[in-house]
């Protein structure tokens, strides 16, 4: 029977307006939420339709219109972009509908919302790792320095006479400087070009791209509240700066002219006008007579010609202090210069307020060289790499000088002890939260080939690895770039940590975009198949915590930036269980993760206390005196990762994720029985058919032919023919899937 609904409704409101007054426009929308786009300048306008669409009942457009200014942005479909508007400035936004008889009243206004650029630290800086080519090749790390200017400091790890390459985008590809030199510029091709997703290096050269060699390239893009680069001459004391804020650290040097060293003033000076430090050199903090004769400004500082100019031309590097100016908030911080000072050992514990990524810190009350660490190298809480910015030396691994907290960092047997030190702190990142599974998460089903140094690319800079043989018996092996690379747990054991190599097992220090597998039978036997699960740390999908027990209950902070769901922690140092904490239990629950063990009731572990956005609590049992521990957090990153639970019913059914491509890893536990814990992932089936799993709990090869978890759009189906431990009538269960 024909549907007349349509015609009666406008043939009713025909009528009720009498003839000759027909409604022909459509109705008002229903207004929506405002929202900042991040991008400068614009808002996103989100609406409904109006119920009445006039006649014909065929709307062609809609267009948003803001209040102030009267900017407007049309579009088929909700949501609707407004551009041009002013950053800074807040905003009302009102929707008219338009049909081929015109155009229809507003709907109510939005909310007040007030554009803004949101910067991120990723977007600033960036450490790249590469190997030499003897071969132009391009970087590419995502910093914009054709359009937006900047640095690129340069570094040979692996060579013993690399020089510390400066070069920027001022003075030109062609014009680099050396940090451990006194040297002008020269006129040298290194860098052929800047481009607005990092730069392109030049064939053979030893300091900067030669085959054999591994280098570094740290890029500083100049940004407000960040970097900035000033042209100097030396008839001139005073300078206007881009910065946004009162630099923190300043680093200049004579570019014309050859014996000029290089001068730092830093906040932290006990003379902020007199004292100086030397990049190019070990020498303790000197002084100047009015080296820096007034206080930087947010817009312009000064520096005496006579402490740097041997020339006519210089070039000074500024970094901001706690401007904040960052993140989807524009208020954090990315970017600090202070000091500290060590005990008689060498110890001392800095807090930032963040984790760092970089760090660049001298000795200013004794001599000492300019350390340079980044977590891209190894930089981790067991120890790490460093260079050295006033020498040509390769680098020297393994030392355990300074360690990455969540909040900061400590050093640890620094030096001679007992002294001052000054530093510049970078924060990690990524800042911003991932929309896409893959830009964080690799699932890849391999053979191994027992050959060194394998590289292995996940896309993206891997912060953790859980590996196993798929094809055999063999534990599992779970590494981290924050425990450092060759240490390894297993999931299914209660061994202590096995401190082996990074060359035999894994090393994250030497891509940006996966790893170098060894040639151990835990990750890379010939005779073997192998499941990879790599990992990035990403706000609201995973982050990682080491810590040291106390002997009783700690609060720590973490920087997932989400409330964590799953958290799997275990001690490193002694043999203990895994402990799994999961919000669906609570706090007074927990799981072991070697075992498929029902959970057990225990408040020594989680101390009773829930963990919130920034931090989690720790009991006894968790933190024992001088232990040392490792904590995995996970929360549900819309279109990403999914943490929650389902009742089975042994029946086939949905598990809705939020996901528009389905899940491509799933991991299920039973919660109110025994059960063990199983994993399925992508790269080695989850299909309609043969779904293949491991177990976490179990060093066990793969199980094939089984037809228990498929694929589903919105996240993963559980098949009718599952077993209870999956999908048992009435049984609860807990989840992880990452898209």
């Amino acid at each position: 029977m024909p549907n007349y609904s349509g015609i009666w409704t406008e043939q009713a409101v025909m009528q009720a307006n009498g003839a000759g007054n027909w409604p022909n426009a459509p109705g008002a929308p229903t207004i929506g939420t405002a929202t900042n786009t991040g991008d400068g300048g614009t808002v996103s306008v989100a609406f409904t339709a109006p119920t009445f669409a006039g006649l014909p009942a065929v709307i062609t457009s809609y267009t948003v219109t803001s209040s102030p200014g009267g900017f407007t942005g049309t579009g088929a479909s909700s949501p609707i972009t407004v551009s041009g508007l002013t950053n800074g400035t807040a905003y009302t936004f009102t929707v008219t509908a338009t049909n081929a008889s015109g155009t229809g009243p507003a709907s109510a206004a939005s909310n007040s919302v007030t554009p803004s650029l949101i910067v991120y630290v990723e977007d600033v800086f960036s450490a790249y790792l590469y190997a030499g080519s003897n071969s132009a090749t391009t970087i590419t790390n995502g910093i914009d320095l054709s359009t937006k200017g900047g640095l690129v400091w340069s570094k040979g790890r692996t060579g013993t006479a690399d020089n510390n390459l400066l070069i920027d985008t001022v003075r030109g590809v062609n014009k680099p400087l050396r940090s451990n030199e006194t040297a002008a510029q020269y006129t040298e091709t290194t860098l052929t070009a800047f481009n607005t997703t990092g730069y392109n290096i030049t064939g053979a050269n030893g300091d900067i791209n030669l085959s054999g060699r591994n280098y570094v390239g740290w890029t500083f893009r100049e940004q407000p509240k960040f970097f900035d680069v000033v042209t100097l001459n030396s008839s001139t004391t005073t300078y206007n700066h881009n910065l946004g804020s009162t630099p923190g650290c300043i680093i200049v040097k004579c570019t014309d002219a050859s014996g000029a060293y290089w001068v730092v003033w830093h906040r932290s000076f006990a003379n902020t006008t007199n004292n100086y430090l030397s990049l190019n050199t070990t020498d303790a903090v000197d002084n100047f007579t009015n080296a820096w004769p007034s206080a930087p400004t947010s817009t312009q500082f000064s520096v005496n010609p006579s402490l740097w100019a041997n020339g006519t031309t210089g070039i000074a590097y500024l970094f901001a202090h706690n401007a904040g100016g960052f993140g989807a908030n524009g208020t954090d911080n990315v970017i600090s210069c202070g000091s500290f000072t060590t005990d008689g050992s060498g110890n001392a514990t800095v807090t930032l307020g963040y984790e760092p990524q970089w760090v660049l810190m001298k000795a200013s009350s004794g001599t000492g060289s300019w350390f340079l660490t980044d977590n891209m190298r190894g930089m981790s809480y067991t120890g790490g790499n460093y260079l050295l910015a006033n020498t040509s030396a390769a680098e020297v691994a393994g030392n355990a000088y300074l360690r990455p907290t969540a909040t900061g960092f400590g050093t640890f047997a620094f030096g001679p002890g007992s002294l001052d030190y000054i530093y510049i702190a970078i924060r990690r990142g990524p800042m911003k939260v991932p929309t896409t599974g893959t830009s964080v998460f690799a699932p890849i089903a391999r053979t191994g080939t027992s050959s060194s140094n394998t590289a292995v690319t996940a896309g993206f800079p891997v912060d953790a690895a859980f590996i196993k043989a798929s094809s055999t018996v063999k534990p599992w092996d779970v590494e981290d770039r924050l425990r450092g690379g060759g240490k390894y747990l297993e999931f299914q054991s209660t061994a202590a940590e096995v401190a082996g190599s990074p060359a035999a097992t894994i090393n994250f220090t030497a891509s940006n975009t996966g790893v170098l597998l060894g040639t151990d039978s835990y990750v890379n036997s010939s005779a073997n198949s192998y499941a990879n699960y790599f990992l990035q740390r990403a706000p609201s999908f995973f982050d990682e915590v080491c810590y040291t027990g106390t002997g009783a209950a700690q609060t720590l902070t973490h920087n997932l930036a989400a409330v964590p769901e799953l958290m799997i922690s275990r001690r490193r140092d002694a043999v203990a269980g895994w402990a799994v904490y999961s919000a669906t239990l609570g706090a007074t629950k927990y799981m072991r993760l070697q075992t498929d063990d029902a959970p057990s009731t225990g408040t020594t572990l989680w101390n009773d206390t829930a963990p919130t956005s920034t931090q989690f609590t720790l009991g006894s049992t968790q933190s024992a005196s001088s232990g040392t521990y490792v904590q995995y957090l996970f929360a549900t990153c819309a279109g990403v990762s999914k943490v929650g639970s389902y009742t089975g019913t042994a029946t086939t059914q949905i598990i809705n994720c939020g996901f528009t491509a389905g899940a491509r890893f799933v991991m299920i536990k039973r919660t109110d029985s025994t059960g063990d814990w199983y994993v399925w992932d992508s790269a080695r089936g989850i299909i309609a058919g043969n779904d293949p799993y491991l177990l976490l709990n179990s060093t066990a090869a793969e199980v094939t032919n089984t037809d228990y978890v498929d694929t589903a759009a919105t996240g993963f189906e559980i098949s009718s023919t599952a077993p209870a431990a999956i999908n048992a009538n009435g049984g609860t269960f807990i989840f992880l899937a990452i898209a």
